[in-house]
């Protein structure tokens, strides 16, 4: 009896029959690592060892990150992804050097470049993942946590070391997704703050070239240099904020990992599911696994705590966009286009916004970036740019999602800094931060 041509298995035998993790765990987890041939055939079993030693080694909390890591560069290099060159960092530390020359005029907050860099896609992945950890962590171990507290106490007992294992499966399956979004996320950002979190080192002004030219491709109208230079004014500007207003780094990045670890699943019909299933058929546990076990439920408190978040991303965006526009209005003509570009690139909810809500649960709101930059212009319009950036020193001050509704009536009959005295100044600033919960404009 001949075999199949695609397979070892014998005539008449589906290519499918040929995978030995069918209907386990392990099936999704080697599907989306490359391990199953396209027929679906046996993969290389040296390969497939070593990748179930990566994915079970010891390691510290719910993800591993070393595996998360190799995948992310081996989904990134699926695209070319050449080595920066010397004169690719050249150009990228020049621009971001007139660049922050540039919004000294624009605000008061100083520089907050201490070097720049010239990333390719894996360079981005490696710079970033310190902070990719405390981002997705905390809704990974949310997870984890849903799935022991919803199995019945008889099924604990009964499955013993199997829990571990499921643990370890769970555990294996979360690392593949978030490596395989960062590897896709790799191929659309075009700097380190390109989705409004501070997500490499503090300091670190950095462009990805390869992304940016691709960037600039698709702008026959606008010369490369261009492009590159308003990016560098929007990086260098974050840079500027989160340097300027040092609570803001930690209040993002802390907001978002709160919010993970916060989350409710809805495990209503999880108990029932689990405690009809044999533990000894991989494929019932499997089709339970991925038949919408999890459901992440946002509480109220949590739902208000997003908005909230939300609103302080839009701020963040719309301030840069407020600067940079501030900076480039008598010096690039090419400026305007460049920047409806880039609003309608976030307000379209790309590839960076898709994969973000994927990896952390999160799904931003960009849309609201023209609001907020409507409203740090009109206050530059009225008070001047010394208020604009004050509203900035507690996180009190901000603008709430109302004030965005109505950007141009935000402190429209408030009194500008400058028209008080700095005792008077430092008063209120002292009786508002002590206020506890209650809300200053409200008085």
């Amino acid at each position: 009896m001949s075999d199949t041509p695609g397979g070892s298995g014998p005539a008449g035998q589906g290519p499918d029959d040929d995978n030995p993790f069918k209907g386990t765990p392990f099936e999704q987890i080697f599907s989306q690592m490359g391990g199953f041939g396209a027929g679906g055939g046996m993969p290389d079993l040296n390969a497939l060892m070593a990748q179930m030693q990566s994915l079970f080694a010891p390691h510290e909390g719910p993800v591993n990150w070393q595996t998360v890591t190799d995948l992310a560069r081996r989904t990134a290099a699926q695209e070319p992804d050449p080595t920066v060159t010397a004169a690719q960092s050249g150009a990228v530390a020049d621009a971001v050097r007139l660049a922050d020359h540039w919004l000294d005029t624009t605000t008061e907050f100083p520089s907050g470049v201490t070097t720049t860099a010239a990333w390719s896609r894996a360079e981005w992945i490696v710079e970033t993942i310190d902070v990719w950890k405390v981002l997705v962590e905390p809704i990974a171990g949310s997870a984890t946590s849903a799935l022991g507290q919803a199995m019945p106490e008889e099924m604990k007992q009964l499955a013993g070391p199997l829990m571990a294992m499921l643990g370890k499966a769970s555990g294996a399956m979360v690392a593949s997704q978030v490596g395989s979004g960062l590897g896709a996320l790799a191929g659309d950002v075009l700097s380190a703050s390109d989705i409004g979190l501070p997500l490499g080192p503090i300091g670190k002004a950095a462009l990805l070239p390869t992304n940016v030219a691709a960037f600039a491709a698709e702008l026959p109208d606008v010369t490369t240099d261009d492009v590159l230079l308003y990016l560098a004014l929007r990086e260098a500007a974050h840079q500027r904020l989160f340097a300027g207003v040092p609570w803001l780094r930690d209040h993002l990045i802390g907001a978002v990992a709160e919010y993970g670890a916060g989350m409710d699943f809805d495990t209503s019909g999880m108990e029932e599911k689990l405690r009809g299933m044999d533990m000894a058929n991989p494929e019932a546990m499997q089709e339970a696994l991925a038949g919408g076990l999890f459901d992440p439920e946002p509480s109220a408190a949590q739902k208000a705590a997003l908005e909230k978040l939300e609103v302080t991303l839009a701020l963040v965006e719309g301030w840069v966009d407020e600067v940079v526009s501030q900076a480039t209005a008598e010096r690039m003509p090419a400026a305007a286009k460049l920047q409806e570009t880039v609003r309608r690139r976030r307000a379209a909810g790309g590839p960076a916004e898709q994969t973000f809500a994927t990896l952390v649960g999160l799904e931003l709101r960009p849309r609201r970036l023209r609001d907020a930059s409507t409203l740090w212009g009109s206050l530059r319009t009225r008070q001047g740019a010394e208020a604009r950036d004050g509203v900035w020193m507690s996180p009190h001050l901000l603008p709430t999602a109302e004030d965005l509704d109505d950007p141009l009536g935000f402190r429209e009959d408030s009194v500008s800094p400058g028209e008080l005295s700095d005792e008077e100044f430092d008063a209120g600033l002292r009786d508002l931060l002590d206020g506890g919960g209650d809300d200053p404009r409200s008085e």
